[in-house]
């Protein structure tokens, strides 16, 4: 496509500049999408080996929630540090590195037989990714100002409830189909099968990704040109660009709370649902694997109609907000509603819609006050911070489950996180962060 810039900022007519962020768009988020939904996989996969694994190992419900949890201690410590290195070395080779590494030691898992290797394990794999989602946020606002970022920031993280999706039936079939086979019990073929397609990625990041808009060959240079100022007259606008300053705003350490709330619910959700499908009288892993499909499918359109209604309104506070408080009454409802199989897909679905819709809208937030290598930091502090929730929460849930046979006040811990995320996004100046339309 061959365009002509006209004077000033205003650039192409509003339908050739639609067009040409539709070529950014496709060209960029289906790659993206597919290598988030590969590693949200591999990150939560441990959910469905452990409806085996458990049994073969002898491991207790806090064995499994404290490994599962354990991987985020790992991501916090070298979050930030591994965004500040995409920041410097670019986008094409730090995230080629993260995929190979995580693929490698996701793979590794199908290796675990004490309780000791399985939290080193789960500890290495949050080291090999930390970096690859805020870094992925990171190198969105590189190519779209702040107005077009909410759609395709949903566009990216859809790759969480299609994991789900896709991942739910895909693992509980490897399960059912290769347990035995080759003397290998399911669950080692789950992790070894799920870790192959980020090893590929890895080397196809390498020859796709282009690490910013000047040095992309499948732009002319007047497209590179009208996509580069609309990114500096957002840049304008934002009051923060240094690195020290990402770490010293004050909003940074509020959205970390944010988030932290919203990571509880995701983890919730993302490491338990299994569990709680099977709890409601559901026993064959395919059938399971079925049913985790369903909320993660609703989560994806719901995902997909909040941002688009987000961006074509400009406001952003509520897009955050009413998701996170949906969610906790879908978990609120899931505990008090007899728990049937089809009373706990449709409460559980209501839960996930509403986590992972907000989970999305919350990344319009902290870029409307930050940008360059203050971007680069605040997004990995609040992504590290928040991520602490990933441990807290599975091993909240699995230590309460143990104590009470009952996930239910486990729930309701999350669910009083997501109020309080909820809170602190309607707290943000609705001038500083909604867009004028």
């Amino acid at each position: 496509m061959t365009t002509t810039i006209a004077t000033g900022h205003a650039g192409l007519a509003p339908a050739a500049e639609e067009r040409l962020y539709a070529k950014v768009t496709w060209r960029l988020i289906p790659f993206l999408f597919i290598c988030y939904v590969v590693a949200y996989l591999d990150r939560v996969n441990v959910g469905f080996a452990k409806l085996q694994m458990l049994n073969e190992l002898q491991f207790s419900e806090a064995v499994y929630g404290l490994g599962a949890g354990i991987f985020f201690l790992g991501y916090f410590i070298f979050e930030v540090p591994s965004n500040l290195m995409l920041h410097r070395f670019g986008a094409r080779r730090w995230i080629a590195r993260i995929m190979f590494s995580w693929g490698i030691i996701s793979g590794a898992m199908m290796f675990v037989q004490t309780p000791t290797v399985f939290y080193i394990m789960r500890f290495l794999l949050g080291v090999a990714e930390a970096g690859f989602f805020p870094g992925i946020i990171l190198y969105l606002t590189y190519w779209y100002p702040s107005a077009r970022r909410s759609k395709v920031t949903s566009l990216f993280m859809t790759g969480i409830p299609m994991a789900g999706v896709l991942g739910g039936p895909l693992s509980g079939w490897i399960l059912a189909t290769f347990d035995g086979a080759h003397g290998m019990a399911g669950w080692k073929w789950l992790f070894l099968i799920e870790a192959l397609p980020s090893l590929l990625l890895g080397v196809m990041v390498l020859k796709y990704l282009d690490d910013g808009i000047n040095k992309a060959s499948w732009l002319n240079d007047d497209e590179k040109r009208l996509l580069q100022a609309n990114i500096d007259a957002d840049d304008a606008k934002v009051s923060e660009h240094s690195m020290l300053g990402g770490f010293r705003h004050p909003m940074v350490w509020m959205l970390s709370a944010a988030y932290f709330g919203f990571i509880m619910g995701l983890y919730g959700i993302g490491f338990w649902l299994p569990t709680l499908i099977k709890a409601s009288g559901v026993s064959s892993p395919e059938t399971i694997g079925w049913l985790v499909a369903i909320p993660y499918a609703a989560a994806t359109l719901a995902m997909i109609w909040t941002s688009t209604h987000s961006d074509r309104t400009g406001e952003r506070r509520w897009h955050v907000a009413l998701p996170a408080l949906l969610g906790m009454v879908g978990l609120i409802a899931s505990t008090l509603l007899p728990q049937t199989p089809l009373v706990a897909v449709a409460t559980l679905t209501l839960a996930t819609m509403g986590i992972i819709t907000g989970l999305a809208q919350f990344w319009c937030l902290p870029p409307a006050f930050l940008r360059g290598a203050a971007a680069a930091a605040g997004i990995a502090v609040i992504n590290s911070v928040g991520n602490l929730a990933g441990f807290v929460s599975p091993f909240i849930v699995g230590w309460i489950k143990d104590v009470t046979h009952s996930t239910n006040n486990g729930l309701y811990v999350i669910s009083a996180s997501l109020v309080v995320a909820a809170a602190i996004a309607l707290s943000m100046a609705r001038e500083k962060v909604n867009q004028p339309r």
